[in-house]
Order: C-alpha cells, then structure tokens, then sequence
C-alpha cells in the first residue's frame, strides 16, 4: 500500500525531503535553548556576568530566530508536498477508474468511488502532512529531549523509564480501540453518499409520490450510525489527555523532589549534584518529552484513520481493468458486420446461470436489425458485447470479420456508436454534448446530424438553439428530446455500425418513424442494431431477432416471423389492436 501511494508525491518529492529536514532544524534549536537558558542561569545571572548574559542572550535569540524560521519554511513545504500528493492521487485514481470495463465498476458503487476520491483522499493528504512534519518532529524531539536530559543527569532520566512506557501502553491501547471503529466508518460513509446520491439523482420521484419523510429517516438512520461511531471514538480518545497530564505531573513532582535533593548535595558534593539551571532544563526537557508523545498518539490516531482510507484508495489504484488491447491490435475496422459463433457470457463467475447461451448470428454491414425480446432477455448485454463493453465468456465475437479481442480498444468503439437505454447528457450547451461525438465538427454537421434525429426542430426554438446551457444529466429537456439529442452525438461519429438501445422509446411514433427513415436514406452503409418495444420500430427492419432467456429463438424478416414465429405473432397482434384501439 505504501508503495503504491508513494509514487503519487512524484514532482512534489523535494519538497518532501525539505520539509522533515526543517523540521530537523527546528527541533534542534528548540532542544538547545533550555540548555543554553542553564548556561544563562548558573553563569550569567548567578555570577552578574553581564558580558556573557549579553552574549548567551544573543545566542538564544538567534536560535528563536532559527526556529521560527525553519518551522515556516517546514509548514510551506509541507503544505506543497501533501496538496500535491493529493492532487496527483486524485489524478491517477480518476485516470484509473476511465480505464475500467463495465465488468470492473460494477465491482465498486458509484457512491463508493466519488467517497474514495473525496472523503478518502482528503485524509490521506492531512496523514502525509502529518507524517513529514508532526511525526518527523516527536520522533526528533523525543529523542534529542531524552538524549539532553540524560546527558544533565543519568540518575533523574531513571524516572522516565517509569512513567513513559506506562503513558506508551496506555496511549497504544487507546489507538488499537479507535482504529477499529475508523475503519467501520469509512464503509458507513459509502452508504451515506449512496443515500444522498439516490435521493437526489431521483428527487421528482420522491416528491411526486410525497416519500420525503421517509428519505429524511433513512438519512437520519446513516448519519446517526456515524454520529455514534465517532462519539464513542471520541470517547475513547478523551482518555489521552488524562493519561498525559498524570504522566507529566508525576514526572514534574518526581523530578522536582528528588532533584531538589540532588541541587542541595551539590554544595557538599557538585560531581553528584545539580545546578539550579540544570533543575530548570529537566523540566523543560520532561515536558518536551511528554509532549512528543502525546503528539506521538495523536499521530497514530490520524495514520490509523487513514490506514483505512489508504486501503480504499490503493483498491481503486490496483484493480486490474479485465479489457485491454493486444500487444499488437488490429487499427482499422474493415466493415460493418457483426458475427457471434456460439457465443456464451455470464456476467460473474459466481453467477449461477449465463446471461446468453450459445448465440450464434451473422449481420452483413449495413443491415438494419431489430431486435425484440422481454424484460430480462438480455438484449442489452448482447449488444454490448460488440464494443466490446463485456468479454464473451465463451465463443467468439466478431466485427469486420476480426476478433473483436483482436483490436485497439479505442479503433473499435470509435467505429461503433452506442446510444443507451439510460441516456445521459453533461452540463454544458447542446453543442458541447453534440461534439462528445466528433470534438471536431462544424455548425453544419451538428445541424445535419441533428436533422436526421428529428432534433434541429426543437433545437430551434430554443432562444440561444444550439448555445442552449444543457443542465447535469439533462434535466431541462424532455425524455424524447433528450433522446434524440443522444441519437444525433451518435450519428457525428459516422460509426460503421450504429446500435439504438431502446433508444426511441421516449418519441412518439411518427417522429420515430422519420428517424427510421432518413437512417435509411442518409447512412445506408452503416450497420443499425434497434432494440425497440414495439414492433412498428423493427417492421422494416433486413433482420429481426427475437431474443428470450438470453437465447435467439427466432429470427428472420417481418414476413418471415409472422408465418414462423407464434411469440412474434402474438406480440405484433397485441400491439396492432391497442394501436387501433388508441386510433
């Protein structure tokens, strides 16, 4: 884990390496003033030296001088290092998730994802800022204290052999009780995020079926999971000051008693005694030294809360994206057509049954095929096997006569142009989301385009047409609208093959009807996949398959199915007599 987040410092690595190293500076000079302040005492003050008082006080204002200033540049460097530590984790773990297959996202939530890269990272960057200055700062100056006061007097250092490995234990003991309450957090803050998320993402639902009070309880049920987690972490942690304070009063009476004892011996006998100045710096030198450790916990506690969060993140960083392209891809998609020899995919090992089962099919480029089929029929996932959006777990797909495993990720789903059953469009003007497919292309294909999808008109009669702001997800135009929007970023891309995936449900039937149309007219040579609801959308189509339980069960033209097929019968019958009922 550490090493997969170390390499995120990257072009922030000096500023890394600067600011421990002032915080080494200042630390020294903090543990050479008391010293330097016993010298004051015990020469200066103590024989009315007025020269050396002058010279030693100038010498203390040089390392408060020192001091401060590498605790500034220390913060400065910090601060670069850790904010660029978070900005480049952000960036690869972004630029990592863009690189995932449906099969790799579907292992993590969306609420998931947007926590681990929000919550997750933010902590993380406080951790490093920690580690690089308050970690390297207790580390130093528990070590340097230690050292000075040994150095004063061995025999008085034996009091910290006491006290401090109990104040250790018991500040440990409290860091292994939060750490597994962090680590139950993060996994409730996923939850929470996927709350909000649903909530909003579905807030005309909400209101339209009045379920306010409801989304507010199980709002307040998350939040209150959280709230009580961390108020039993707290309690936990509110046990470190007692501990610290008990340890630093023991040692100030404890060093205070027995070294005002050793200061009285020092005028029968000064090798065994101490000097008052002396008495002085081991005071300064034990609060130095209960200080880092308190420091000391309070750092452990903010690695541990991140430890959790390094996990999450470093998840996100190693999942291995199960789609890539061959060492040596195929760069060129010859055609438009489509093969599937015996073709079987189940979207988890662990599932229980495949999704299809041995399909096997043959479009020429430039069909038109409809594609018919129940709720749960997969006619999605068999679409979504020819960009190459799954892998087929047996059998092979084939585009332009090629193993679709055979290209360049980016050639194939270039030359084939999905419009969703879940259609989505960003923030920005219609044009912005029109040139999603052809970044480069001009007024008048957006308006040709737009025109083959029975857009342009609706277009139009916005005020500012194609300049008109588009709101997140597209929440300022209709469903039909939004559609046909989708439809006309699709045909930009003048794919070889052109896959509408119920794609005109939203669209009332003479529009969809025009569409079929000019798709007929305008791009004959390119292959067009329609999975539709109503058969008036496929009647025409060269091919139309009729999918259920994930296997062709009939296929074959309008004529062709009506003589053949009783399921096809059935349903064109049903949909015929409600039409003429409506008429």
């Amino acid at each position: 884990m550490i090493k997969n987040l170390s390499r995120c410092i990257r072009e922030y690595k000096p500023y890394a390496i600067l600011a421990p190293l002032m915080m080494a500076g200042e630390v020294a000079m903090e543990v050479l003033i008391p010293t330097l302040m016993a010298g004051f005492m015990d020469t200066g003050v103590k024989d009315l030296d007025m020269l050396f008082v002058l010279r030693q006080g100038g010498l203390l204002m040089l390392c408060a001088i020192a001091s401060l200033a590498f605790g500034c540049l220390s913060a400065t460097f910090a601060s670069r290092a850790a904010a660029g530590f978070a900005k480049n984790l952000r960036h690869d773990m972004f630029y990592k998730v863009q690189t995932y297959s449906f099969a790799n996202i579907d292992k993590f939530s969306s609420s998931s994802i947007v926590t681990r890269l929000t919550t997750d990272v933010a902590n993380l960057q406080n951790a490093f800022q920690v580690i690089i200055r308050m970690a390297v700062r207790c580390g130093m100056m528990l070590i340097l204290a230690v050292v000075m006061a040994v150095r004063i007097s061995p025999r008085l250092c034996l009091i910290y052999c006491v006290v401090m490995p109990l104040l250790a234990f018991g500040l440990f003991f409290v860091i292994g009780k939060v750490r597994v309450i962090f680590d139950r957090v993060f996994k409730t803050y996923d939850k929470l995020n996927n709350v909000v998320q649903e909530d909003l993402h579905g807030i005309r639902v909400v209101k339209s079926f009045v379920r306010e009070e409801q989304e507010k309880e199980k709002f307040n049920g998350v939040s209150g999971t959280i709230f009580r987690d961390f108020v039993k972490a707290e309690h936990i942690l509110a046990f470190n000051n007692p501990m610290m304070q008990t340890a630093a009063y023991s040692c100030m009476l404890l060093i205070s008693w027995f070294g005002a004892k050793l200061v009285l011996a020092s005028g029968d006998n000064g090798a065994l005694g101490l000097t008052t100045g002396q008495l002085s710096s081991m005071f300064t030198y034990t609060q130095q030294i209960l200080s880092s450790l308190m420091m000391l916990s309070m750092v452990f506690v903010q690695i541990t809360l991140s430890r959790a969060a390094g996990r999450r993140a470093v998840e996100i960083l190693e999942e291995t994206p199960n789609l890539a392209s061959p060492p040596e891809p195929v760069t060129e998609v010859a055609d438009g057509s489509i093969d599937f020899e015996n073709v079987s995919f189940r979207y988890s090992r662990t599932a229980q049954r495949d999704a299809l089962e041995k399909v096997n099919l043959h479009i020429r480029s430039g069909m038109t095929v409809g594609i018919l089929g129940g709720t749960g029929s997969s006619k999605s996932t068999l679409v979504q096997l020819i960009p190459r959006l799954y892998d087929a777990t047996g059998g092979t797909v084939k585009v332009g006569g090629v193993d679709v495993r055979q290209y360049d990720l980016e050639v194939l789903r270039d030359q084939v142009a999905m419009v969703l059953q879940k259609n989505v469009l960003f923030s920005g003007t219609i044009a912005d989301n029109l040139r999603w497919g052809n970044p480069n292309a001009t007024q008048e294909e957006l308006v040709h385009a737009c025109r083959l999808a029975c857009a342009d008109e609706f277009i139009q009669s916005f005020p500012q047409g194609y300049e008109t702001h588009i709101e997140q997800g597209g929440t300022n135009v209709s469903g039909g609208q939004k559609q046909r929007l989708c439809i006309a970023r699709a045909l930009l891309k003048k794919p070889k093959i052109l896959i509408l995936d119920d794609s005109t449900s939203a669209v009332d039937t003479a529009t969809d009807a025009k569409i079929r149309q000019a798709f007929r007219e305008e791009i004959p040579d390119t292959t067009k996949l329609i999975i539709a609801q109503r058969v008036a959308s496929v009647e025409h189509a060269d091919l139309i398959l009729i999918l259920e339980d994930g296997r062709i069960v009939g296929q074959g033209t309008h004529a062709e199915l009506m003589e053949h097929s009783p399921i096809y019968r059935e349903v064109y019958q049903s949909q015929k007599k409600g039409g003429e009922e409506d008429a």
